[in-house]
Formats: structure tokens, C-alpha cells, sequence
């Protein structure tokens, strides 16, 4: 299956102008039908707290609109972040996941928002792990901060047999090895493809250094899309999940005390 990484300079808190990002680095791109498009976390806005700015209607959401348009047009799986209304007038950090037909196929909410900039004062947690079936891979998206938290991979792994890991992210440079590190200890420790999809460029707050990667469940690094802004792919096999879990059966050994 192939994968596809779209890594963004966002530009801030301005939709059109991303959306339009999006469409061109698509356009250029050699995109194959069933394949997998990954965009990073809130790639319509940036990592804004300005909820009332940003947030759109679960019910009426044009990043969603757009995101499964694209789905349609290309044939593919899309994920992307973005930020939704909650009932209680605060956000919720999303991913969301399209299929080739453009229909949702499911959302998740970030787990664990943010506290050191003050994300828990704006955007309500999520409370469950997401998985989706694609082309014989169990996929499950995080977000961001996330990827600190090695249990909730480890849950993903022993309760839904999840096989591939994504992450899209707005992760500063100035925490970058921390960024490359994780990913592949999450990759080894699980024996699974993980795919981090982060932003480039700056926003008010933070530089961000990009990496995106597509990670092997070895711990190789099959693409890395450095500071630019540019689309990454790679091809990736089920098989090769199968066979070294098989060959060296880490996973056959956890035990929760």
C-alpha cells in the first residue's frame, strides 16, 4: 500500500490559503487510488488556542468538506486534522478519516491535549482510541502530544491489533530529536509502520523543523521529508509486519502487572 505524506508551512489561521497548499502539493504528487494521505494535525489553521477563530460545526464543517472531496477525487484514504466545536463551547482536536468514496469513517479525539501551552484550557481530551481497517492493515491515528504516551500504542496493539501508527503533529524544532526518537521507538517497540505527518516553517509561537516520516517496524526510516515543504511517500507491505512479528515475537511477551 502505498502512503503519502503532505508536510505544510500552515499558514496561519488562514484556511483558503492552506487548502490551496493542499491542492497544489496533491497535484504535483504521483497519487495512487486506495493509497493513504496523511495531513498534520489542525493543517487548515495551525496550532491556534483561538477556538472561536478556528473550530468549525461538527455538523457544517468545511475542512471536512474538503478533505472528502479530495478523498473522492483521487480515490484515496485522507486524514487530516482540524479544530470542531464541543458542546460546552471549548474545541476538540481531531483527526478525521475519509475513505476513497468521500465518506467519514471515523474521528478521533486527541487524548492528551497540550498542558504546557495551556491546550487543556481550550480543547476537551478525548476518552478512546480510533482504528480503521485499510487494505489489510489495522490502522490507528494519534495526535501530537501523543506520541509521549507509549501505552495507549501498546493498547492499540493488544486490544484492536492495530499495525500501523499515524501521527500528525505541529511539532516545534525546538523539541526535534525528541520528535525523530519517539516515532521510531514507537515503531520498534510495537512492530508496526508508523507515519508521522508534522507542519514546517513558523507560526507567532513556535519554528517548526518538519521530519514527517514513514517508518519501517524495524525502526528503518523509509522517507523523511526534512525541513521542506514537499510531499514524502513510501510503499508499504503487511507482510513485512507479519513476518517479524512472527521472526522475533516481542509481542507474545508483554505482561501488565
Amino acid at each position: 500500500m502505498d502512503i503519502t505524506v503532505l508536510q505544510l508551512d500552515i499558514a496561519w489561521e488562514d484556511k483558503p490559503k492552506n487548502s490551496d497548499k493542499v491542492k497544489n502539493l496533491l497535484s504535483k504528487a504521483k497519487i495512487t487510488s486506495g493509497s493513504i494521505c496523511v495531513l498534520p494535525e489542525m493543517f487548515n489553521s495551525g496550532f491556534s488556542m483561538d477556538v472561536h477563530a478556528i473550530a468549525e460545526h461538527p455538523a457544517h464543517s468545511e475542512t471536512k468538506s474538503f478533505l472528502a472531496e479530495l478523498a473522492r477525487k483521487y480515490g484515496i484514504f485522507v486524514i487530516g486534522g482540524l479544530a470542531e466545536l464541543s458542546t460546552d463551547g471549548r474545541g476538540r482536536n481531531i483527526a478525521c478519516i475519509f475513505n476513497p468514496e468521500g465518506k467519514l469513517i471515523g474521528e478521533y479525539c486527541k487524548l492528551h491535549p497540550f498542558s504546557f501551552a495551556g491546550e487543556d484550557n481550550y480543547y476537551l481530551p478525548g476518552d478512546s482510541i480510533t482504528t480503521f481497517e485499510c487494505n489489510d492493515f489495522i490502522v490507528c491515528p494519534f495526535i501530537c502530544y501523543d506520541l509521549r504516551f507509549p501505552e495507549i500504542f501498546r493498547q492499540a496493539v493488544v486490544k484492536f491489533s492495530a499495525n500501523l501508527f499515524i501521527i500528525i503533529a505541529n511539532w516545534p524544532a525546538t523539541r526535534r530529536e525528541h520528535w525523530i526518537t519517539l516515532l521510531k521507538a514507537r515503531a520498534i517497540e510495537n512492530q508496526a509502520y508508523v507515519i508521522g505527518a508534522n507542519r514546517t516553517g513558523q507560526d507567532p509561537n513556535h519554528n517548526y523543523a518538519g521530519d514527517s516520516m514513514i517508518i519501517s517496524p524495524k525502526g528503518d526510516i523509509l522517507a523523511n521529508a526534512g525541513a521542506d515543504e514537499t510531499v514524502i511517500q513510501a510503499t508499504i507491505d503487511i507482510k513485512i509486519v507479519k513476518n517479524w512479528r512472527a521472526k522475533f515475537p516481542v509481542l507474545n511477551d508483554i505482561r501488565f502487572i
